[in-house]
């Protein structure tokens, strides 16, 4: 008989309330709140900045001052430039922004979607140079 048992439906049980009367606190001996501490320069530019993407593409646009980078979908312009000048310590030209899109792919039978990502192409003024790679 215990196996037919699995079949039959169960009843949902009321979960009781419970109440918390007025002037108590629900949590005893809680620590206050601490304040972050406040962010420097290069700690809020650098959010912005995810890797240096790395291709055969990017190592030849390297050698002709212009390096590649992924940084993240809410990043512009703008913040780029202060992220790498403040973070490589180097003067920018000009940047270019491609958002690559997603893409699908089957694998086994399976949909799937390679993820997109935004990467920035940064150009610097003659005479200054990215140390990406150590060699």
């Amino acid at each position: 008989m215990g196996l037919f048992n699995v079949f039959k439906k169960k009843k949902p049980v009321a979960k009781k309330k419970t109440t918390v009367p007025k002037g108590r606190d629900i949590v005893k001996n809680a620590e206050p709140i601490k304040k972050a501490p406040p962010k420097t320069k290069e700690s809020a530019t650098a959010g912005l900045l995810k890797e240096p993407h790395v291709s055969e593409k990017a190592t030849f646009l390297s050698e002709n001052g212009k390096y590649v980078f992924k940084v993240y979908k809410n990043a512009n312009k703008s913040e780029i430039k202060k992220a790498i000048s403040n973070l490589y310590g180097v003067a920018v030209k000009e940047i270019n922004i491609i958002n690559v899109k997603t893409k699908t792919r089957i694998l086994k039978g399976r949909k799937g979607e390679k993820s997109g990502y935004k990467k920035a192409i940064i150009t610097l003024e003659k005479g200054h140079k990215i140390e990406i790679l150590p060699h």
